[in-house]
């Protein structure tokens, strides 16, 4: 069997809804906790303007979660509390993936398990940190021009700014379409500094990269398959 993650991401339409969303980053806990083969999962909030900025996006939701094997990602996710988020959610999208490469830990655990297998086809980078108090403003001044390099870059098909804490616990994620045009926005500009920034003064507590081989996806983001992007280009 191959490990699949699941990246889920939700966006609710009115207060009444995203009150909902809020107070369920504690309720929906237990829930993912007893979903039948679930392996590793996060609940997360989202920045806003251009995707990964301090201010919260209190419309948007993510989930992510580990699984045994693709078809047990697919059911699970449209099944019990993903089903419930389903149904209160005014749009949903989840992309199935599978790990090429993994470094670092989350929470302690390393959490994605790489395969042997290679694809020609998108690919999907996901960043996560725990970032040291005392940097703070350092990193916020750095990350939201990075963010919006990636926004301009007509290569990346899909990003987002998502986290467990604000602030402080920090995920990025971005859908490529080549590792050419992933590994040509990561060595230049903005980004190489950053990266060489946070080696030199160690920004991190904690830190992950991984990247993944885009299995398939379900559903639609602003009214379209994010892939649907890459399959026209």
């Amino acid at each position: 069997m191959t490990q699949t993650v699941s990246l889920s991401f939700f966006r609710f339409a009115g207060p009444v809804a995203r009150a909902w969303a809020l107070t369920m980053m504690g309720g929906a806990r237990l829930p993912l906790a007893r979903t039948p083969d679930i392996g590793f999962w996060k609940l997360c909030g989202s920045g806003t303007g251009e995707g990964f900025t301090p201010i919260p996006n209190t419309a948007v939701y993510a989930i992510l979660a580990t699984w045994p094997d693709a078809e047990t990602a697919y059911a699970r996710t449209q099944s019990g509390i993903f089903a419930t988020y389903q149904r209160r959610a005014a749009e949903d999208w989840t992309v199935f993936l599978q790990t090429q490469t993994s470094r670092g830990a989350w929470s302690g655990q390393s959490p994605f398990e790489p395969t042997a297998a290679q694809t020609n086809g998108p690919l999907a980078a996901l960043t996560r940190a725990t970032i040291k108090p005392s940097i703070l403003t350092r990193f916020w001044g750095r990350v939201p021009n990075i963010s919006e390099m990636i926004g301009k870059d007509p290569n990346v098909a899909f990003k987002i700014g998502i986290g467990e804490v604000p602030m402080l616990h920090q995920v990025t994620f971005s859908i490529w379409p080549s590792e050419k045009a992933m590994a040509g926005f990561a060595r230049t500009g903005p980004h190489a500094d950053a990266i060489r920034a946070v080696r030199d003064e160690g920004w991190f507590r904690e830190e992950l990269y991984a990247r993944f081989a885009v299995h398939s996806d379900r559903g639609t983001w602003n009214g379209i398959s994010p892939l649907a992007k890459l399959e026209a280009a």
